[in-house]
């Protein structure tokens, strides 16, 4: 079954996509936020019982809660409910409650917790909510933007999550009085929430991939195949990102120690790896011909966040190598294989004292199957 740490949406298509099939209550998409009625019934954004939270990272940003009203409960929350084992109820995840003004951090049996910790509820610090599992124990944790995170509540792992037990994600919302109204979710499991486009693109053998738009990030994409290549791309395995502005970036080694791309914030640029297959991408300043990265070195990790305490995952810079503008990233597959969670990246040049950041983004791991 699929894990959490895969499934993402920004919302911002307005369409409630077929990942959130097991749908309640009157949820609509629009804006760029999921909208979930907060009335006497219930409603959630849910995905179906397919889903695991083993090795998993999962986390949303709740921008709108409920008020209060004249509740004596009025609530949005996150959870991963398990499917029914004999038992009802089976749960993890965040209730916030706001007649009580509390955040609570759950694992729940028969929709209940007696252990259940809290804290009072911040809709700036609390923005973003974060479940993680590494195999020993569950994580509870919160952050402002998404970037910084705080550790609320630690516990061993249920049974339940380590067994892959089928879950369903949900992100709901619920009072017992009082004016009906909704909680809005956001940015599940991505940062980037620039406007979703369609594009068209013809891909060949030792051809460039074009595209309609260009990334937000302030970078575009050539993606070339090695030979013969006219199935659909995997970025996991082969890409180019071409480190350029917007409309035109020239850069002039000769007249200047500093390229002119340290003058372009980092280009955002996620990778899709594959646990357990060799990872190959190139990133090319292809504005001016004579340019080359030469007299400098390049580095770039996978850290668990970009906090200090983030965990490393990968140094991929033993992968690295430049040639003239291309700087190439080559992980065989024997590191992939170490790779169980999802994470964040970016890559950095660097010549003496002067370091450019070219490009950061998420790490995001397609578990493997065959063994």
């Amino acid at each position: 079954m699929p894990s959490l740490s895969t499934l993402i949406d920004n919302f911002n298509d307005g369409t409630i996509g077929p990942n959130w099939g097991n749908s309640y209550g009157g949820v609509t998409e629009s804006g760029g936020k999921a909208h979930v009625p907060c009335g006497t019934g219930y409603a959630g954004y849910q995905t179906a019982y397919s889903w695991t939270l083993a090795a998993a990272t999962m986390y949303v940003a709740v921008t709108t809660v409920p008020a209060a009203s004249t509740a004596t409960e009025a609530y949005a929350s996150v959870f991963v409910n398990a499917v029914d084992i004999g038992t009802t109820g089976i749960r993890i995840g965040f209730v916030i409650n706001t007649v009580t003004g509390l955040l609570k951090f759950s694992s729940e049996t028969g929709y209940y917790d007696p252990t259940a910790t809290t804290v009072t509820y911040s809709a700036v610090d609390h923005k973003f909510l974060r479940l993680r599992e590494d195999g020993t124990n569950v994580y509870w944790d919160t952050s402002p933007d998404g970037s910084t995170w705080t550790n609320r509540r630690t516990l061993a792992t249920p049974a339940w999550v380590t067994a892959s037990v089928d879950c369903a994600l949900d992100l709901s919302a619920h009072r017992d009085a009082g004016t009906a109204d909704e909680a809005q979710y956001d940015l599940f499991n991505t940062l980037a929430d620039g406007a979703v486009w369609a594009a068209s693109a013809t891909l060949t053998a030792e051809t460039a991939l074009t595209v309609t738009a260009l990334l937000s990030a302030h970078a575009a994409a050539t993606l070339t195949a090695d030979s013969g290549l006219t199935a659909a791309l995997q970025l996991s395995a082969h890409a180019a990102a071409v480190l350029s502005g917007e409309s035109s970036l020239t850069v002039d080694a000769a007249s200047t120690d500093i390229p002119e791309v340290a003058s372009l914030a980092a280009g955002y640029w996620d990778l899709y790896i594959e646990q357990g297959s060799t990872f190959v991408q190139t990133y090319t300043v292809i504005d001016d011909p004579s340019f080359t990265w030469a007299g400098w070195t390049v580095r770039a990790q996978i850290r668990s966040a970009p906090a200090d305490t983030g965990e490393l995952l990968i140094d991929l810079t033993p992968y690295l190598s430049i040639t003239g503008a291309a700087i190439s990233l080559a992980v065989p597959a024997s590191v992939t294989q170490t790779l169980t969670r999802n994470g964040v990246w970016d890559l950095e040049v660097v010549q003496g004292s002067t370091v450019v950041r070219l490009i950061n983004g998420k790490a995001i791991v397609s578990l493997e199957v065959t063994r």
